[in-house]
């Protein structure tokens, strides 16, 4: 097995929609704000070549959107989907299995592209079965008031159309009700675990993956940046904050006992990072980057 991290580009959120309640004083000591309160966060990908499979876990926000949409989130930097696919040494029609954490636009809006003739929309990944969980499914598509903005029909239903949309089965209880984070899903098709975590959208799915003896774990919006480690750092987006702070405590805490290294979505200027226990809860441990840790 090989990871390869791909960044799909970058942009800029509101510091203040990132960190929810806490005060701009204290979030701005890891994640600086520029003059319109606008903080730098990255869409990195994970791809994993597993003999002849190759699956890309979430794909960024995508092109298709018109300017204005994208003028809303301050794009900059270089990176994209196919360039980084590329430099990693393959294409868009090498992917057998796009997993996607949760449907939100800026982590499924990649999976979805044009077609030829702009006249309708194809899946980007012509080859690749998609991945996501029939509750969650139903909680995209049938989207509350506070989510509706997040997701969009054009970026989550032509892979339905395709017929290339496979679901995972959840747990039959929450995560937040069993005993160990290592109660996991796991499907021999994709051969790693996935933690479900319901707090920042209903059975958001973040891989764990078994690599060189290490486990590796895809954060997604569970920990968005190194900045959101202490408990009360909950993102403004999330619909049941509540419910994120035992998730995030219990993932925590399983992260410093058995040195997991956490794989950061969002995070900007940190790739990976693992954790420790502190007087003050679980704190920063260490920073790598990917190259540093697998090559």
């Amino acid at each position: 097995m090989t990871l390869h991290p791909i960044e799909a580009g970058n942009f800029k959120l509101d510091g203040g929609a990132m960190f929810g309640v806490v005060p701009k004083a204290l979030w701005t000591r890891t994640n600086p704000a520029d003059s319109n309160n606008m903080i730098d966060v990255a869409a990195r990908c994970l791809l994993i070549e597993d003999g002849n499979k190759l699956t890309l876990i979430d794909t960024g926000m995508g092109n298709k959107q018109p300017q204005k949409f994208f003028g809303y989130y301050h794009q900059w930097g270089d990176y994209a989907l196919a360039s980084s696919l590329k430099k990693a040494g393959f294409h868009k029609d090498d992917i057998t299995d796009v997993f996607m954490t949760h449907l939100h636009f800026d982590h499924c809006g990649g999976s979805v592209q044009w077609n030829k003739n702009k006249t309708g929309y194809e899946p980007a990944f012509k080859n690749a079965r998609f991945w996501s969980n029939k509750d969650h499914w139903q909680w995209a598509t049938k989207p509350n008031r506070r989510e509706k903005a997040s997701f969009l029909t054009e970026n989550i239903l032509p892979m339905q159309k395709s017929g290339q949309l496979n679901f995972v089965s959840p747990p039959n209880s929450s995560i937040s009700n069993t005993n160990k984070v290592n109660d996991l899903t796991k499907i021999s098709a994709l051969d790693f675990g996935i933690f479900f975590a319901d707090g920042h959208t209903e059975k958001q799915m973040l891989p764990m993956i078994q690599h060189q003896g290490k486990t590796i774990v895809f954060m997604a919006d569970l920990l968005p940046t190194a900045g959101h480690l202490p408990l009360p750092f909950v993102m403004g987006y999330d619909t049941r904050p509540l419910l994120t702070l035992p998730e995030k405590e219990k993932f925590l805490n399983a992260a410093a006992d058995h040195n997991y290294y956490l794989f950061l979505e969002h995070d900007a200027h940190n790739q990976i990072i693992t954790v420790k226990h502190t007087e003050k809860g679980v704190r920063l441990n260490k920073v790598f980057t990917f190259n540093e840790l697998f090559n």
